[in-house]
């Protein structure tokens, strides 16, 4: 099978893509950037995602798309609005456009578990409209189409953005972890190699037209994350809450009675969180290297 990855040079893409290679799959990485994880076997076309004309060439030949372009922080969404509508939303829909003219039926999206929840802010309110999009025109289109909704991500490859990376290259290099929030947020964190080896399991036939969750096995509160980083440290952190957390995240579920139900899937096998901070540790300390 030959797949073609949106956003395929960025945290979770690269790691679908690498996921794919090693199943055999033939892979073409679509990004605006070029990736400095591609590897031999992959094919890599530079473009942009609201470029249809790019989108369809590159996915000849290809039977199904991951769709993982996506401006993906909360943040950055919230204080420029127009850029994630016009990514987040009408990128997905030139995806679709593309993939219906180029012959391909398959389209797996990378959605969030924010995207039913009350919070989330400007990021929810597009996510939400990417999935609306693809449940109301898969049909037309002729998609057999599965969202995935992923929980909060970690480990190699992830931006100054990503939540464990910022605490724990603040632990290493300042002794010190500053967190805004007051240490209660329930958080179910996966490993991005087991996301990825999950997100291709959902490439099934059976899971066609379904809304997966892809979510850690274990639940812990900000404040015991900070407290294992500090205690894998030797401890003498210091660690700071401040009591103002951004309005658009969840405190324990970001989840709403309105939820449009979805399933989760997960594996008897994963990464366990312990060894994954330990990863994460010994990333931050290993400075300039890039390891896969």
């Amino acid at each position: 099978m030959r797949i073609l990855i949106t956003g395929g040079s960025g945290f979770l893409g690269s790691h679908i893509a690498d996921e794919a290679s090693r199943r055999g799959l033939e892979v073409v990485i679509f990004d605006r950037q070029p990736s400095p994880w591609v590897s031999p076997g992959q094919t890599e076309v530079v473009g942009d995602i609201l470029d249809r004309d790019a989108l369809t060439s590159a996915m000849a030949a290809c039977e199904a798309v991951y769709h993982c372009a996506a401006v993906a922080d909360l943040g950055k969404a919230r204080m420029d609005p127009e850029t994630a509508v016009s990514v987040n939303v009408l990128g997905t829909l030139t995806v679709m456009q593309a993939a219906q003219t180029a012959g391909v039926h398959r389209l797996l999206h990378a959605s969030s578990v924010y995207v039913y929840s009350r919070t989330g802010s400007v990021y929810r309110t597009t996510k939400r409209a990417a999935e609306g999009l693809i449940t109301d025109l898969s049909r037309e289109l002729d998609l057999e189409s599965t969202l995935l909704r992923f929980g909060s991500l970690y480990g190699p490859r992830a931006d100054e953005d990503n939540a464990i990376l910022r605490l724990t290259t603040q632990a290493v290099r300042d002794r010190r972890m500053d967190f805004w929030g007051d240490g209660s947020e329930v958080r179910e964190y996966i490993h991005i190699r087991d996301a990825a080896a999950l997100a291709l399991d959902a490439l099934a036939p059976e899971f066609a037209g379904q809304a997966l969750h892809i979510t850690g096995r274990e639940r812990l509160t900000t404040r015991e994350l900070v407290e294992t980083i500090a205690e894998t440290l030797g401890g003498g952190i210091d660690i700071s809450f401040e009591d103002e957390p951004f309005e658009g995240r969840y405190r324990l579920t970001p989840f709403s009675h309105e939820d449009n139900l979805g399933r989760r899937i997960s594996s008897s096998t994963y990464i366990d969180l312990g060894l994954g901070l330990l990863e994460q540790i010994q990333l931050v300390s290993d400075e300039g290297e890039l390891t896969p």
